[in-house]
């Protein structure tokens, strides 16, 4: 675009002035015309060369101008680009418009997008600063790389560039959560194992790593994978430990039961260490008592079971014996023959020789002893018959000499409680046959069972119940005998009355019982008689009812039939 030329009318009148002013200034001197000349022609081409550089710079400018606008739209171009902007450029058109109403115009532009693109920028720096420095946490450098412009690529500053490192680094910043979560469960439950075992707890964390002390204020924990696998091994570590340990613990607490029981401690005294022995069935996860399992009580347990070790050697003697009378004791509650003197001698002799560990030959008792607990209980049901059996017995033996007793109806005191007894005794004696049976039957299947006969007051039972067997056999063989010898007896007592009854007075002895009592001739006599003489013309019931009526006459004995269901029930 051409210049307009300058007015000359003030810079031309300087001009003529100045020359005027060398005229004059030549004329003093003396000038010649061609020097004059020389010097005209010499300022009129500094002129023109002034002109010239001055329009030369003119065209540079203007071509400057032009590659400014040219770079300018370049530039915008390329942030738009590296913005993925929408934004619409204007659009210059040649010939419309200066230069400078374009650049005017495209400049706010450019300004604008290298504004976007520096925010953009520091965006991009930020979220690639936290990146880095959680990338850094979790690989456990220890050394922050700062993130710098050069790491950022500037050509692809767009807003999914820039979603998709948001997204990376929320991906890291939970990946950091969990890690410090991971952190924090594997610091409790290492607070939780040191605290039961008494370990120190600081120094087990800092010999992982220095930043998982939380004292230290402001410093970062390190949740890298080198200090999350050294937290799990130190758990699995401690889990070891702890189950040793309570292993251990379990086996003190038993060997002190153990003597407790041996040496039958107290029960205050045992209280002391109560807290052990809770530990005998706990399993590892349950055992969460501060100081529990540490090397203090452990070694406090340990010695508590050395004293009781000591102390058991001087009453291992009194235990030995302590445990034969326990033995004695269930042989003889059971029936059981045992040669105690002979026992006790054979203990003594072991005992003082030292050819035996005492605690093998408690061991050995306890053995016995609960193998005689056994046959105890295998024998029960077969003691508990045979008490009855005895009972029964003995039951039968009264019932007999009551019986015979011609004076059990008289109005004596007691006289009612006697009779009640008779009458629950017939009833029992009535079970007798099949009590014996059953009870037999009992002893043989047990005797097949153990190969060994059942001894009772170190007799065979069988033997006993079958000497029973034979001896009721015979007494009631007897009873009958005596019976029948009554039976006649009365019949004949009783004809004597009617035949010689008048003078019966001079008959006394005739009627003399076999029991030394003499019946009188008086009526109060023969008022005693006259029941028996009424009974005896009448039959056998009559005879065993007038029992009751007649002290004379006593009552026959019949055994009842046995009753099977009620027998088994007993």
């Amino acid at each position: 675009m051409a210049a307009t030329p300058p007015s000359f009318s003030p810079s031309r009148t300087t001009c003529a002035s100045l020359l005027r002013e060398l005229q004059m200034i030549w004329d003093e001197i003396g000038e010649s015309d061609n020097d004059r000349d020389n010097t005209l022609l010499q300022l009129e081409q500094e002129c023109l060369d002034i002109y010239h550089r001055r329009v030369e710079e003119t065209r540079t400018h203007k071509a400057d101008m032009y590659q400014w606008l040219a770079d300018a739209e370049a530039q915008a171009a390329n942030l738009v680009s590296s913005l993925g902007e929408s934004t619409v450029l204007p659009r210059v058109v040649l010939g419309k418009g200066s230069l400078k109403q374009q650049i005017a115009t495209i400049r706010p532009v450019l300004e604008d997008l290298r504004s976007k693109k520096d925010e953009r920028i520091k965006e991009f720096l930020k979220i690639k600063s936290q990146i880095s420095q959680i990338c850094d946490e979790i690989a456990g450098s220890g050394q922050y790389k700062s993130v710098t412009d050069s790491d950022i690529n500037q050509s692809d500053l767009t807003s999914k560039k820039l979603g998709e490192l948001k997204s990376h680094l929320q991906e890291l910043q939970n990946e950091k959560i969990l890690r410090q979560q991971k952190v924090k469960s594997h610091i409790s439950t290492i607070c939780e194992l040191t605290e039961v075992m008494s370990i120190d707890f600081m120094k087990t964390l800092n010999e992982i790593h220095p930043s998982l002390d939380d004292s230290l204020k402001g410093t970062l924990q390190s949740i890298s994978n080198d200090t999350l696998a050294r937290l799990t091994g130190v758990i699995h570590s401690l889990k070891r430990e702890k189950q040793q340990r309570l292993q251990k613990m379990q086996e003190l607490a038993k060997l002190l039961v153990e003597l407790w029981d041996l040496m039958e401690t107290p029960t205050e005294e045992q209280k002391e260490f109560s807290h052990v022995t809770r530990l005998i069935s706990a399993s590892t996860d349950e055992v969460s008592t501060r100081g529990c399992l540490s090397s203090e009580v452990i070694e406090q347990v340990e010695g508590e079971v050395h004293r009781l070790n000591v102390v058991k050697a001087s009453k291992m003697k009194d235990l030995v014996f302590k445990r034969q009378n326990e033995l004695e004791e269930i042989y003889r509650g059971v029936h059981m023959d045992v040669d105690s003197e002979s026992a006790r001698q054979i203990l003594t002799s072991l005992i003082e020789s030292g050819n035996v560990d005492l605690s093998d030959l408690l061991q050995n008792m306890d053995g016995q002893i609960k193998q005689a607990k056994e046959q105890a209980l295998s024998r029960r049901d077969i003691l508990d018959r045979t008490e009855k059996w005895k009972f029964a017995a003995e039951e039968e033996k009264w019932l007999d000499e009551y019986e015979r007793d011609e004076n059990r109806y008289s109005a004596v005191r007691g006289a009612h409680k006697n009779l009640k007894r008779a009458e629950k005794a017939r009833i029992l004696v009535s079970k007798i046959p099949s009590i014996v049976e059953n009870l037999t039957a009992r002893v043989k299947a047990w005797e097949m069972e153990k190969g060994i006969p059942f001894l009772y007051e170190k007799i065979p039972l069988l033997h006993s119940l079958d000497e029973y067997i034979v001896q009721r056999r015979l007494r009631e063989e007897e009873k009958r005998k005596y019976r029948e010898q009554k039976r006649l007896h009365e019949q004949a007592a009783v004809e004597q009355v009617a035949l010689f009854g008048s003078r019966s007075a001079t008959k006394k002895p005739l009627c003399q019982s076999n029991n030394g009592n003499t019946i009188a001739g008086t009526p109060t006599g023969r008022r005693l008689l006259t029941p028996s003489g009424r009974h005896g013309t009448s039959g056998g019931k009559e005879r065993r009812e007038s029992g009751r009526l007649n002290p004379i006459i006593p009552v026959n004995y019949v055994a009842l039939p046995k009753d099977d269901s009620v027998s088994r029930g007993n």
